[in-house]
C-alpha cells in the first residue's frame, strides 16, 4: 500500500465512542497535570513556616522546576517521534506520577527541589504529547472543541487539588505531604492503555502504510458499526515519509516564523499564568492573610477554570482563534492587573475567578491552535520546541516575580504580569497566522455522499 489516507479517513469520521474514550483518557491525565502542577505552590506557605523557607528559596525552585519543563518539553517530541503518540503519553504521565510519589518522602527543600523538577519534566512532556495526540486523532472541523473538552475535564484538577490543599495542609506538620500523594495518581492513566490507539497519522509519516492501515480499519470498523455506513474519504495528498524531524528543520523558512511566533506566545503565557497562580498563595500570606485564608481564597479563584475551558470550546471551532487569543490575553492583562490593586477578600476573588476563566480558556486555544501551524512532519518538533522555550523563560519569571516584591512591592508583581500578557496579545495581532479557513477546507472536502 503507497498511502494509508490517514487524514482524511479520520475526518470524515462521526463522533462515536472511539473519540470519548480517548476524550476521557486523554482528559485524566490532564487532571492530574493540573493536579500537580501547583502542588508546590499550595505547599510553600506551610513550608515557610516548617522549614523556616525566605521568598527567594521559594522563587529558586519554582524557576528550576521550569527548567525541568523545558527539558520536558525537548525530550517530548523526540519521545512521540520515536515510539509514537500513544506510548509517549503513557510513558510521560507515568514518569511525573512516580516523581510526585517521590516527593512525598522530601526531607529538605534540595530533595524537594529535584523531586519538584523531575515531576515539571514529566508534566511538560506529557502536555506536549497530548496536544499532539489530540490534534491527530480527531476530525479537524471538530478538534479545537475537543481539545477544549479535554482540558475542561482536565482542569478540574485545579481547584479540586486547591480544595484538597486547602484542607489537609492545615492539619498537622507532614499532611502537606498527601497533595503530592494525591498528584500521583496520574499513574492510574495505565487503565486506558488496552483502549487507546496509536496515531495513523504518526504511523504514515514514517511510511509504515500497512500498519496505519490496520489501525484505521479496526478505528472504522468500530465507528460504522455504531454509526452505520461512512462516507467515502477524500482522495489522498501525498506525503514525504520521516522517520525524524532533526532540529535544524525549525530553521527553515517554512517553519522558522511559527516556532519563533508559539515561543513568544508559549513565553508570555507562561510568564503571565505561572507569575500569577505559583505566587498568588505565597504573596496574599505574606501581605498578612493566614496560610488557610490564601490558599483557600486561591482555590475559590480556580473554580473559573473548568468554565474557561468550556468557553473556549463555543468559540475556537467558530471563529479565528488568533483573534479568540488575542481578546482572551487582553481580558487576562486588564483582570490580573485589578486583581494586584485590591486587598478586599471579595474582588480578590471575583478577580482571580475571572483571571482563572479566561487564563484556562486562552490556554485551551493555544493547544488547538499551535499544532496547526505545522505539518506531521514538524508538528510534534515544532510544537515541543516552542512550548518548551516558553517554560524555560519562565526559569527567570519567579526570580523577577521575588525582586519586584521585595524592591517595589505586592502591586508591582501585577504591573508586570499585565504587561506580559499585553505582549502577547499584540504579537498575535500583528503576527498570528488564520489557520480557521484551512480548518474549513479539509472539512468541506469530507462532504460527501454516504455509499449506498
Amino acid at each position: 500500500m503507497r498511502h494509508s489516507n490517514a487524514l482524511n479517513r479520520l475526518d470524515r469520521l462521526p463522533v462515536s465512542r472511539f473519540h470519548k474514550v480517548t476524550l476521557l483518557a486523554v482528559a485524566f491525565a490532564y487532571f492530574f497535570e493540573f493536579a500537580d502542577i501547583n502542588s508546590f505552590a499550595t505547599t510553600a506557605p506551610k513550608l515557610i513556616k516548617l522549614w523556616g523557607l525566605t521568598v527567594d528559596q521559594v522563587a529558586y525552585v519554582t524557576s528550576l522546576s521550569f527548567v525541568g519543563m523545558f527539558i520536558g518539553a525537548i525530550v517530548a517530541g523526540s519521545i512521540a517521534d520515536r515510539w509514537g503518540r500513544k506510548r509517549a503519553l503513557i510513558w510521560t504521565t507515568l514518569f511525573f506520577g512516580v516523581s510526585s510519589f517521590a516527593a512525598v518522602f522530601s526531607w529538605d527543600l534540595v530533595s524537594l527541589g529535584v523531586f519538584r523538577v523531575l515531576t515539571s519534566a514529566g508534566l511538560s512532556a506529557m502536555t506536549v504529547v497530548g496536544v499532539v495526540y489530540v490534534n491527530e486523532m480527531y476530525p479537524s472541523a471538530i478538534r479545537g472543541k475537543y481539545q477544549a473538552y479535554a482540558i475542561a475535564i482536565g482542569i478540574c484538577g485545579t481547584p479540586v487539588t486547591n480544595l484538597i490543599a486547602s484542607a489537609v495542609v492545615p492539619l498537622n506538620d507532614w499532611s502537606w505531604r498527601l497533595v503530592y500523594l494525591w498528584g500521583s495518581l496520574g499513574v492510574l492513566l495505565v487503565l486506558f492503555s488496552g483502549r487507546l490507539k496509536e496515531s495513523p497519522r504518526w504511523l504514515e509519516s514514517r511510511g509504515e502504510h500497512a500498519a496505519a492501515d490496520a489501525v484505521l480499519t479496526e478505528i472504522e470498523t468500530a465507528v460504522a458499526a455504531e454509526k452505520g455506513p461512512l462516507p467515502e474519504p477524500a482522495p489522498p495528498v501525498a506525503e514525504t515519509p520521516s522517520t525524524k524531524a532533526p532540529l535544524r528543520l525549525l530553521l527553515r523558512k517554512k517553519y522558522l516564523l511559527p516556532t519563533l511566533l508559539l515561543s513568544v506566545l508559549w513565553m508570555t503565557q507562561t510568564i503571565g499564568f505561572f507569575g500569577y497562580s505559583s505566587w498568588a498563595p505565597t504573596l496574599l500570606a505574606k501581605e498578612g492573610f493566614s496560610v488557610e485564608k490564601s490558599v483557600f481564597y486561591v482555590a475559590l479563584t480556580t473554580v473559573g477554570a473548568p468554565l474557561g475551558c468550556y468557553l473556549a470550546s463555543l468559540v475556537t471551532d467558530r471563529f479565528e482563534r488568533k483573534w479568540c487569543l488575542v481578546a482572551f490575553g487582553t481580558v487576562i492583562a486588564v483582570c490580573g492587573l485589578l486583581y494586584g490593586l485590591t486587598f478586599d477578600p471579595v474582588l480578590i476573588i471575583v478577580f482571580g475567578f475571572l483571571v482563572n476563566l479566561f487564563e484556562r480558556g486562552y490556554t485551551a486555544l493555544a493547544y488547538a491552535y499551535s499544532p496547526e501551524l505545522f505539518d506531521t512532519r514538524a508538528r510534534s518538533l515544532g510544537t515541543s520546541v516552542s512550548y518548551g522555550l516558553g517554560r524555560l523563560s519562565n526559569a527567570a519569571g519567579p526570580l523577577i516575580v521575588a525582586a519586584l516584591y521585595t524592591g517595589h512591592g505586592y502591586r508591582s508583581v501585577f504591573y508586570f504580569i499585565a504587561g506580559t500578557w499585553l505582549v502577547g496579545a499584540v504579537t498575535l495581532a500583528a503576527f498570528g497566522a488564520r489557520t480557521r479557513a484551512a480548518r474549513l477546507s479539509e472539512a468541506e472536502s469530507q462532504r460527501v455522499r454516504v455509499p449506498a
